[in-house]
């Protein structure tokens, strides 16, 4: 873990300290969420189950597409995140057909 940044002095630099505090924690809670949509798609794969796989599978893209809007993850990283759960959601509608 980080050590605390030293104390600062004029009144702007604290509550930008404060700010900044609030930030870091609210995107940890959503990078949070990210990796558990992730995991919840890779269960439901490993399961076999399509249809659950596939509801899944939105309800990931819509919170990476949400963090990404946000500018909590880089466009490029919510892209790769997204293509890789669905190649995964796709394998298992074409290993069922």
């Amino acid at each position: 873990m980080a050590a605390k940044a030293p104390v600062k002095k004029n009144l702007s630099a604290i509550k930008r300290a404060r700010q900044s505090e609030k930030r870091n924690e609210r995107n940890k809670n959503e990078r949070s969420k990210i990796k558990g949509v992730m995991k919840s798609v890779e269960t439901a794969v490993k399961s076999g189950e399509k249809d659950a796989a596939a509801g899944v599978l939105l309800r990931a893209v819509k919170t990476i597409s949400s963090a990404r809007s946000k500018g909590i993850i880089h466009k490029n990283n919510a892209a790769r995140k997204i293509s890789k759960l669905t190649k995964k959601v796709n394998a298992i509608s074409q290993a069922g057909a």
